[in-house]
């Protein structure tokens, strides 16, 4: 494992432009099995995850060509495999379960593996998924493994969901997409990723609307063309180099920025005293300004911030609110309303000096602007927490350890060298 050696206490300064979304990827990746023709994806980020689907799909007969320096790849599964699977599905991996819906409509017969059952945030349910793939006709069978079959095709159906899964949300849409009839999903994950899932989609002639609510309704087609479909900005990029300008006291600007999707994660900056301004699709964080803990009305309750599936507060840039709040005169609450192993990771802060509670498994305290020192802290296999363990050692000066934190390459393929431009002082080491 690598670790992140930082000389922190530098302002950072400059202009990004982000990777493509992770989140979007992984699940269009899937898709394009889907596909009875060739798809061509732009904006593709170098991503980890992603080549080990490359390496599966080419190991069933697949072609793939990757052009990494670009961002673009081109698929062509019409020599893909179906019924000769002798790899295992791609493991150490949560997005594995992705797999499930296509995979299934292509052979009709899967075991699903031990190992989609979970990651460091907390249990990760299957039994969503398989709810949902039993109600579009597929049956599971509970011996040695999870024996999923699908005899006669996808059928459509109406499915309401306990809580919005982003994941099983995407293999329902991956499975109706060529269901016979119409199928509804309320409850639906309504993510920016699960938005490029659909537009990617459709544009191949899948017919889904309601995309961006909790209700999905979608309309089988007998087939689903190739195309050229480009892979949006990583909104988790965009906010982390924002957060790292705040808490520097630098000036970052981020271009293609997707203000759209930035009304509330905007709000909640401006809880912690940044003010972000877009001019078109570039994002602005300012130099000079000065971190607090915005009052409340209500004064008797702590300022908050809550974090939940979209529209709320994105959960997985929870990290890096937490980590600008250290720096923020004032005392605010968090409250993770997903993850039970969300905070895990908060005891590495205390070794900065930072001073937080935590209240329980979903809500922590922080009191800001305390003094800092640099420190060794140890990197949890959580992406963001990881980041944000880098954004408060970046602010202190003297030479802080981000341990074990390759992670943060699952996410962002060019950290390092995003940093360096903007001036860090920071550096892989073995």
């Amino acid at each position: 494992m690598a670790d992140l050696i930082v000389n922190g206490g530098k302002p950072l300064s400059g202009t990004i432009i982000p990777s493509g979304n992770k989140n979007s990827a992984l699940p269009i990746l899937c898709a394009t099995l889907l596909a009875s023709e060739p798809v061509r994806l732009l904006n593709i980020p170098d991503i980890t995850d992603l080549e080990k689907l490359v390496a599966f799909f080419t190991r069933q007969g697949s072609r793939i060509s990757w052009d990494r320096a670009n961002g673009e790849m081109e698929i062509d599964h019409s020599n893909f495999d179906a019924d000769g699977l002798a790899a295992e599905l791609p493991a150490g991996m949560r997005s594995t379960v992705l797999l499930f819906a296509p995979l299934l409509g292509r052979m009709k017969k899967l075991v699903v593996p031990a190992n989609a059952k979970g990651c460091s945030l907390g249990i990760r349910e299957l039994d969503p998924h398989l709810e949902i793939l039993q109600a579009l006709g597929a049956t599971v069978t509970d011996g040695a493994g999870l024996v999923l079959e699908l005899r006669d095709g996808y059928r459509g159906a109406r499915c309401w969901q306990d809580y919005m899964s982003v994941t099983a949300t995407e293999n329902f849409i991956m499975a109706a997409v060529l269901a016979d009839g119409e199928s509804v999903l309320v409850n639906a994950a309504s993510e920016p990723h699960v938005q490029d899932l659909c537009a990617m989609l459709n544009s191949m002639g899948a017919k889904i609307t309601g995309t961006g609510t909790s209700m999905l309704r979608i309309e089988g087609v007998g087939r689903l063309r190739g195309g050229t479909f480009t892979i949006e900005s990583d909104y988790h990029e965009i906010v982390t180099f924002l957060a790292l300008g705040a808490i520097t006291g630098g000036d970052v600007s981020v271009r293609k920025s997707l203000p759209r999707h930035f009304d509330l994660i905007a709000r909640s900056f401006a809880k912690l005293g940044v003010a972000i301004v877009h001019e078109g699709d570039t994002a602005r964080v300012r130099p000079g300004q000065r971190l607090a803990v915005e009052s409340t009305y209500t004064s008797n309750l702590l300022p908050k911030i809550e974090a939940a599936p979209w529209p709320y507060f994105p959960v997985d840039l929870l990290p890096c609110m937490i980590a600008l709040s250290v720096r923020a005169e004032g005392e605010i609450q968090f409250w993770n309303k997903v993850y039970e192993g969300g905070f895990t990771w908060l005891p590495e802060l205390a070794k900065f000096g930072a001073h937080l509670v935590v209240c329980d498994p979903h809500r922590v305290i922080v009191f800001g602007n305390k003094p800092l020192r640099p420190a060794v802290v140890e990197a949890p296999y959580i992406i963001r927490a990881a980041v944000a363990l880098y954004m408060v050692a970046a602010s202190i000066p003297g030479r802080s350890s981000v341990r074990n934190a390759e992670i943060i390459k699952r996410a962002h393929p060019h950290f390092v060298e995003n940093l360096r431009t903007l001036g860090a002082d920071v550096e892989w080491t073995d």
